[in-house]
């Protein structure tokens, strides 16, 4: 089967993240980069067979480019969700070999799954079989004892020979029995070398580095040997870093754009989230690290920390945390 051909976003993606990477998330992470591709949450492919499916994996258009992940390993039920994803307009579905959790490994899918990469190439090829838009794989460099040269070349052939030609490579491994999923992300050392070299044995290949990178200065050292990046925490716990994304990552023109900018394009969206169900904390967790670093930052974090769960709080508690942004500013401008 021809391969599918890859998204120029793979270049720069914000990485999935369960319980963070949601709807109001990915909105907002838009408002600062038009060009970076932006990932949801796993979601399983038994919760989208049987669950509510506009809540589970329902976007706004205005995200886009946006790709859904999924969890499972029964090839039926991985074509069956990723022709559900591409119903509902997604322009990639990726699948989650490198997820680490006990409950995952419960369900036979995650990073358990490297240590069966036959399983793996045959989900992949029903997906890629079901759908137009591309299938992805996300995936670790390893689990427990595998060898990481020969076990995940081994995991990268068998699963490219499907057609599959992006690969997104956390650069640890996953050690499946004695530490946690957060563990996982901090412990296992680090081996960006491993992925560059995936890249060298397969140009073929488009392969897109994961784990570890916190600046985008970083992420331009990795672009030197791989086709991609992918940051996960660093832009969820800095967003505003997304700002210069377009301009250094993709050589778009310079953006001019302040973080009060930001918050305006928010509102108009938060008014209408707000009209469908009550609740501004689940919009505006995601922006407490708007001003992190900044003066005001601190204010802005508690001042929507506080309040957004208070009933009836809406979009003009932005103002309040803003004003009080421009007061602490205002009051270091009057001490130099």
């Amino acid at each position: 089967m021809e391969a599918k051909t890859p998204l120029p976003g793979h270049r720069f993606s914000v990485a999935p993240m369960m319980d963070w990477s949601d709807r109001h998330c990915r909105f907002f992470h838009r408002q600062m980069t038009k060009r970076a591709l932006l990932y949801t949450e796993m979601v399983t492919v038994q919760a989208i067979r049987h669950g509510d499916r506009e809540r589970l994996i329902g976007f706004d258009p205005r995200e886009q480019p946006v790709a859904l992940q999924i969890g499972g390993s029964d090839p039926k039920l991985l074509a069956e969700a990723a022709r559900w994803g591409e119903d509902f307009g997604y322009a990639e579905i990726n699948l989650n070999v490198g997820c680490p959790s006990d409950r995952v490994q419960e369900g036979r899918f995650g990073a358990c799954l490297m240590a069966e990469p036959d399983l793996v190439a045959e989900g992949v090829a029903a997906m890629r079989s079901a759908v137009a838009v591309p299938v992805t794989v996300k995936c670790r460099i390893g689990i427990d004892d595998q060898d990481e040269d020969e076990d995940l070349d081994r995991f990268i052939r068998k699963v490219a020979e499907t057609g599959c030609s992006t690969f997104i490579i956390h650069a640890r491994k996953a050690w499946l029995e004695g530490l946690s999923p957060k563990e996982n992300r901090e412990i296992p050392p680090l081996n960006y070398e491993r992925v560059y070299r995936i890249k060298e044995a397969h140009p073929e290949l488009t392969v897109v580095v994961n784990g570890g990178i916190g600046s985008l200065a970083e992420a331009s050292t990795h672009l030197a040997h791989v086709d991609g990046v992918m940051l996960g925490r660093a832009a969820y716990h800095t967003p505003w870093i997304l700002c210069d994304v377009d301009r250094l990552i993709f050589g778009d023109a310079p953006a001019v754009l302040s973080r009060a900018d930001v918050v305006a394009r928010m509102k108009p969206y938060i008014a209408s989230e707000l009209e469908k169900a009550p609740g501004l904390a689940r919009i505006t967790r995601h922006m407490l690290g708007l001003f992190h670093g900044e003066p005001g930052g601190r204010a802005w974090r508690r001042i929507i920390s506080e309040n957004s769960h208070r009933p009836g709080a809406g979009a003009d508690l932005l103002d309040v945390a803003l004003a009080a942004v421009a007061e602490q500013v205002n009051r270091l401008q009057a001490a130099e």
